[in-house]
């Protein structure tokens, strides 16, 4: 009875801790829309920041942009006594790499480390893009000033870095400006190769792609709804693991989907004024974005971004035709927005870097029994408090259920016929801070 109780009032102080944690709502008070304005307005006045113009000038071109990224991190770092680690990544990609490459290139990413205490190499991140483009993909000298895409998420990307720095974490945060996404993604597959170079255990990547516009080009208006985007399961998964999830399911459980339902549920219960909608899709149709290039290397990565497009600002000349101004301009960038879904953005990455690592080995049991058993391995960290176990109904988006079930290696569900559900397991820490869940990837017999 006493160790029962005693396990009852830890997880309402759990429970308490995760859901009135003033931390996180100061942060969400903390994201500016003047600040992040200011920046939109900055990056869309170098005229262009096609990859390919220029890097020379000091106001024109993704040269100047690029450097003064940099300098805005170098700014940010020196206010919270050297707490980032500003570099620039970058790769060369030679002409004919495909259509859109008509000479040789540097592609050069800005990167912000902002170290982990407890878990330097353990990283979650957050990415906006660098380059913009116009109608003509490979026309690099005319004015495109890309306000929306995506001057709007390389600059929610600093805002979260300003705010997030006067906070200690756990875990690593990387704040990052990819370019060479519209040339075919190739700022995001240099740094990929870099962090399997590094070795670098990446937790996930959120990448922002176009979070300032609130009005669709059907007319819809909307300044709450945003859309998260994720793959259903890894492209880097061997043969045995798809034989696998024909007979034990899963093919809606990947890493990335994962790290998309632990946005939605952070959401839903910090800034339940918003509205995410968890899209079952790596990217728009037929579209891709610069959290591909991590998936394909094996890493979860979604893409948050507005939920109403309007295709005459992207990827348009600047122009007026019949009546409708066309092109990626300042005006069109409704920067409340945007700052609401940099606090999306921020509120996440701080509640990753605040949470202790998944769980491994998570196995699952119970065929043909009436209860659902599992095993898996701790974490060997003395600020973890203990484990959840979550199911939902198999056509489920997200998680219906759950239960903490202590410090401990193993459980069983007594009632819960394994063959109605899906499940997962989450680490919690004694702050109450959570890992993303992970779904079981052997039998426990």
């Amino acid at each position: 009875m006493k160790t029962f109780l005693t396990s009852t009032l830890l997880l309402l102080s759990i429970l308490i801790t995760a859901q009135t944690d003033q931390k996180i709502y100061d942060i969400i008070n903390a994201v500016s829309a003047q600040r992040i304005e200011t920046d939109v307005k900055k990056l869309a006045g170098f005229g262009t920041r096609h990859t390919l113009s220029d890097t020379v000038s000091d106001t024109r071109g993704i040269g100047a942009a690029r450097r003064w990224i940099k300098s805005e991190f170098d700014k940010i770092s020196k206010n919270c006594n050297n707490c980032l680690e500003v570099f620039y990544q970058k790769d060369l990609v030679k002409k004919g790499a495909n259509q859109r490459i008509v000479k040789d290139v540097w592609v050069v990413n800005v990167v912000a480390i902002q170290r982990g205490a407890k878990y330097p190499n353990r990283f979650i991140i957050m990415s906006g893009d660098i380059d913009s483009r116009i109608s003509d993909p490979t026309n690099y000298t005319d004015d495109s000033p890309g306000a929306n895409d995506n001057a709007s998420g390389m600059a929610g990307a600093i805002e979260a870095a300003r705010v997030l720095s006067k906070h200690k974490f756990e875990n690593s945060i990387i704040y990052l400006g990819l370019s060479g996404e519209e040339q075919g993604l190739f700022g995001g597959q240099g740094l990929a190769r870099y962090a399997k170079e590094k070795d670098w255990e990446i937790i996930g990547i959120m990448n922002n792609d176009m979070i300032g516009n609130i009005k669709g080009v059907d007319g819809v208006i909307d300044n709450r709804t945003f859309r998260i985007f994720s793959e259903p399961v890894p492209p880097t998964e061997t043969e045995k693991q798809q034989r696998s999830r024909r007979f034990y399911g899963g093919e809606v459980d990947g890493i990335s989907r994962q790290l998309a339902r632990y946005v939605h549920n952070t959401v839903t219960t910090f800034m339940p004024e918003m509205n995410p909608m968890l899209v079952y899709r790596l990217d728009r149709f037929g579209r891709g974005g610069h959290h591909r290039p991590f998936n394909d290397a094996g890493y979860a990565g979604i893409r948050i971004m507005e939920a109403h497009e309007n295709y005459t600002q992207q990827h348009q000349d600047i122009r007026k035709e019949n009546g409708i101004s066309y092109g990626d301009v300042v005006e069109h960038v409704n920067f409340d927005y945007a700052a609401k879904l940099t606090a999306v953005n921020a509120i996440n990455l701080a509640s990753i870097a605040w949470a202790p690592p998944a769980p491994t080995e998570v196995k699952i049991g119970g065929i043909v029994e009436p209860s659902a058993k599992f095993k898996w391995k701790k974490v060997n960290d003395p600020n973890i408090a203990g484990y959840k176990i979550y199911w939902r109904d198999t056509t489920s988006p997200i998680w219906d259920h759950s239960r903490f079930v202590g410090d401990v290696a193993t459980f069983v569900l007594d009632g819960i016929v394994i063959d109605n559900y899906l499940f997962g397991i989450a680490s919690v820490g004694k702050n109450g801070f959570e890992s993303p869940v992970v779904f079981p990837s052997a039998i426990y017999r």
